[in-house]
């Protein structure tokens, strides 16, 4: 018996890497999975099924149940073929985890429009349509469900030469950080995904040395747990995990100054002594580097 037996799930991006690796372990705990995955290069240009249909014969192959989608995520109608396909081959959909992305990094000096638009179309406008379609489904089953988003520490924490991604990945965050709220109505939990694993969009990011600490199959247990039964209850909620650390990233106030509003506002010159007498307290910008 799998923790995920009877259910349903869609992944996005699941051709390779993380995705993949949600794909396999959902199947293997039960889950019935459509593999979504354009089939696209790094940069999100071409497209093939064959990287979707490999991962469909590996879990077929194993026992499993899988059908393969190769549609955009940045197709409305595609997004909601995914959902339509998913309750036309398992009758229903229970899960969506929200993957698919692309990379084109820049330094912002060398920015251009194209490379803003199209990184933020598909991971924030393409997390949008996969979410909308899947979270209609969902209230209209009355069966509550699951929903992860992929965001990232760049969007969390910073990255140089990713303000695209960065941007885009933040809005992820900020997304579910409203919709979770909604959720809560209908049964429907929602959390992100702050993951670090090596894949085709990490491969010159991470370096060398460190690459094999990271394998994208430990990244997810904690997601398909999170997918079960078990974690009704758990919602709204930032994850960061990458080899087998699993952490919640949760954002605090540092009090700096403050006095009664019938003194009128802050004189300039004094609010700034305040602020640099209460930055030994800061928290770092990004624990991650120490900075």
């Amino acid at each position: 018996m799998g923790s995920l037996d009877g259910k349903v799930a869609i992944v996005t991006g699941a051709g390779g890497g993380i995705g993949k690796a949600h794909a396999l372990l959902l199947a293997k705990e039960g889950a019935c999975v459509v593999v979504n995955d354009l089939g696209g290069a790094r940069d999100g240009t071409g497209a093939s099924s064959s990287m979707a249909d490999a991962v469909v014969d590996e879990i077929t192959a194993s026992g499993g149940k899988a059908v393969a989608s190769y549609g955009s995520v940045t197709d409305k109608a595609a997004a909601q073929e995914m959902v339509d396909q998913a309750v036309r081959a398992f009758g229903k959909l229970d899960i969506l985890i929200a993957n698919a992305g692309i990379l084109r990094d820049k330094s912002f000096k060398n920015m251009d429009d194209d490379m803003w638009d199209v990184v933020l179309d598909v991971h924030l406008r393409g997390t949008y349509l996969t979410t909308k379609a899947a979270y209609d489904r969902m209230i209209e089953q009355g069966t509550g469900g699951r929903i992860v988003m992929t965001s990232s520490t760049s969007g969390l924490l910073g990255n140089f030469g990713q303000t695209n991604y960065g941007a885009a990945k933040a809005g992820i965050a900020g997304f579910t950080r409203c919709l979770w709220l909604e959720g809560l109505k209908y049964g429907i939990t929602v959390n992100v995904l702050a993951p670090t694993a090596m894949s085709r969009l990490t491969e010159d990011i991470l370096p060398e040395g460190v690459q094999d600490k990271f394998p994208p199959e430990n990244v997810s247990p904690a997601i398909v747990w999170l997918c079960t039964d078990e974690a009704k209850d758990i919602t709204g909620r930032q994850w960061l995990i990458g080899g087998n650390n699993v952490s919640l990233l949760s954002w605090q106030v540092t009090p700096i100054a403050d006095r009664p509003l019938d003194d009128g506002p802050w004189d300039v010159a004094d609010i700034g002594e305040k602020i640099l007498a209460s930055k030994d307290n800061w928290p770092p910008i990004n624990p991650l580097r120490g900075a």
